[in-house]
């Protein structure tokens, strides 16, 4: 639990939660309730799960009445030049977990605000409990909007907000005409009409992100409720064409104890349980397909083949979610097209797009850890006709000259397409230009061959036609990769160039399960990353020497584009420098004990910054502090969690 005396509002708006549904949608403010982002909403409905998210709620402005008729507005919000009202002061606790829960204490009165999503539905109950030893009366006025998540919210008189009152504590809102409504629940709450526009809410963050910062809300009017002591209201905002028919408070404790009951079996580490439940925010349903896939990150990422790769070797494998994890694996298989899996479902539309070079060697690692943790060799047989259309298709060449080089390295890249994950890209301006054999991607071609070797071996009593290849591929990777100066090229085209720049991707030659290089080729390489790009918060995308270095991620989309993947850290890779050590050091008691004590630095972040039980997607590259990007990155969390999880690490650690 976070106390507060007296807090500013930098203070109290400094760090942020959010709760999903399992749809895609979610709800999402500041501590104190003040919306800093176009991303916060008390209802953000996935209305095409996981895609067409529209905010509708955008926050409850909340008074308190007084024994003595006092009024304590308990809101606050960022207005040019005010902060108006000013409740933020009242805010003495906040507690996450289970459910984000707020305390606001005025004198002797306190009011408890907890924050709950119905799972599978785009609904989100506020209840509010009197907590005090004194009677009060609860007005609160929602602050209503219609956009995309994307968008931000204008007065415009089209929007009239025309309500039907239902009578029992029920209202049905359209925003405006042809739209579809809005429920709210109130329970035995009355409520008095009075539409008005609260204009020009500020938003800090986007403003920090050099994009449009002001918005307008609606007000229907004012809800109020007496609350005796020890008294809880619940107000439910609901999209939903049939609202929940159950009681909330039934639903509300079904969720609560959903979330007590994620954490794997036998775990014991509280970070690791407040891990599990947190990262199961990331795993949605997919209308389109009718099946589980991953969330990216929060607040605006979809699905993306890669980073669901990456992601659900914590989320999903390590936890022992079985189905869960055969289910998205089929997902991106059943869209596999010229050899390769979609980079990205797109939000709007069923056409996936294919522009990546790695995610679909992503999926050869995952079957494999999918295979070592679950023993499914019927799945595996299932799919394996897959991995030898994804391998002859790229023997072959598929999209953007995509193809295996004479030398037995995997190549790609051509115009302006950019297929590694360093994809930053300002219209044709390409950031990180990286068109060849890019280091990663070849120690991810080794391991698909590698993988497609071992499954071979128990499906087929013929002889491996890829045998050859990862022979060639390994003894390629140490000519041309493997430098003067002790570590591994970025990129390279045999014969005719090479990029020494001394970046992350050379990591993954060392922690992947079957590794290319020597171990007295590797430790040197991991020394090196541990002396320049390692830092507690995850790895530099380059190395501070470089003259292309950029310490700082901030400002607008060219400024913030063109430092993304030049020094800025990124968390995921904390995870794979971890496995790398450990796999080096033989997943020691010594080796555990030692990772462990470094995933400190993102286990206070977890608890204590940015958006609390979550873990940001990148951190500035000169000084790592605030999280910046993604509030709630799915391969962060996921990273650590197959860290955490991984079957060998020593349970004394």
């Amino acid at each position: 639990m976070i106390r507060f005396s007296n807090p500013s509002f930098e203070d109290a708006t400094s760090r942020e939660w959010l709760i999903s549904n399992g749809q895609g949608g979610y709800a999402s403010s500041s501590l104190c309730g003040a919306n800093t982002r176009r991303y916060h909403g008390l209802l953000v409905a996935a209305l095409n799960p996981p895609t067409h998210r529209q905010v509708l709620v955008s926050k409850v402005e909340e008074t308190l009445v007084l024994p003595d008729g006092e009024l304590a507005a308990l809101s606050a919000n960022r207005y040019p030049g005010a902060i108006h009202p000013q409740g933020h002061r009242y805010l003495s606790a906040f507690e996450r977990s289970p459910l984000p829960q707020a305390t606001y204490t005025v004198g002797e009165a306190c009011l408890r605000k907890t924050i709950c999503m119905k799972q599978g539905s785009a609904t989100t109950a506020v209840i509010y409990t009197n907590s005090g030893s004194q009677s009060l009366r609860l007005r609160v006025v929602p602050l209503l909007v219609a956009r995309d998540y994307h968008g931000l919210f204008r007065e415009q008189s089209y929007f009239d907000f025309y309500h039907e009152d239902l009578g029992n504590g029920q209202l049905r809102v359209y925003p405006q005409y042809g739209v579809p409504p809005l429920h709210i629940s109130f329970g035995k709450g009355t409520f008095t009409p009075g539409k008005t526009w609260y204009r020009a809410f500020q938003y800090e963050r986007e403003a920090y992100r050099g994009l449009d910062y002001h918005e307008d809300a609606f007000a229907l009017g004012v809800i109020e409720w007496l609350l005796e002591p020890g008294r809880e209201v619940i107000l439910v905002f609901s999209a939903e064409s049939m609202p929940p028919e159950e009681a909330p408070e039934t639903w509300i404790e079904e969720e609560i104890a959903r979330l007590r009951a994620l954490p794997p079996a036998g775990v014991t580490d509280p970070f690791v349980r407040d891990l599990a439940i947190s990262g199961d925010q990331f795993l949605v349903w997919r209308r389109s397909t009718r099946s589980y896939t991953l969330l990216a990150g929060y607040h605006w990422f979809t699905d993306w083949g890669r980073d669901t790769m990456i992601a659900m070797r914590g989320l999903v494998i390590a936890q022992g979610r079985q189905q869960e994890a055969a289910s998205i694996l089929q997902t991106f298989l059943d869209s596999l097209d010229q050899g390769m899996i979609p980079n990205r479902f797109p939000d709007q539309g069923e056409i996936p797009e294919y522009n990546t070079i790695d995610a679909t060697l992503w999926l050869f690692v995952v079957l494999y850890e999918y295979y070592e943790r679950f023993q499914d060799l019927k799945f595996i047989r299932e799919v394996f006709p897959r991995l030898h259309e994804i391998l002859e298709a790229h023997f072959k060449g598929t999209r953007y000259g995509i193809h295996v080089t004479e030398e037995g390295l995997l190549f790609g890249g051509e115009g302006i397409v950019q297929l590694t994950w360093m994809d930053a890209r300002i219209g044709d301006y390409v950031v990180t230009p990286r068109h060849g054999c890019a280091v990663e991607v070849n120690a991810l071609w080794y391991n698909a061959l590698r993988i497609y070797e071992v499954f071979h071996r128990k499906l087929s009593t013929h002889p491996n036609p890829y045998a050859r290849a990862a022979e060639d591929a390994e003894a390629a990777f140490r000519r041309f990769f493997l430098n003067e100066r002790g570590y591994l090229n970025d990129v390279v085209i045999p014969g005719s160039y090479s990029d020494d720049s001394l970046r992350p991707n050379q990591i993954y030659a060392l922690s992947l399960p079957f590794s290319p290089l020597s171990r007295e080729a590797s430790l040197p390489i991991l020394a090196l990353i541990e002396a320049h790009l390692y830092t507690d918060l995850g790895l530099r995308s380059l190395d501070p020497a470089h003259p292309d270095f950029k310490p700082v991620y901030r400002g607008n989309i060219w400024q913030r584009d063109t430092a993304y993947h030049q020094g800025t850290v990124w968390a995921f890779l904390w995870g794979e420098y971890a496995l790398a050590y450990l796999k080096l050091h033989d997943y020691s008691t010594a080796a555990c004990r030692t990772i462990r004590t470094k995933a400190e630095g993102l286990q206070r972040h977890f608890y204590e910054a940015d958006c609390l039980h979550g873990i940001s997607e990148i951190f500035d590259g000169g000084t790592p502090g605030p999280g910046r990007g993604c509030v709630h990155q799915a391969w962060s969390v996921g990273m650590m969690l197959r860290v955490l999880l991984d079957p060998a690490w020593k349970s004394d650690a």
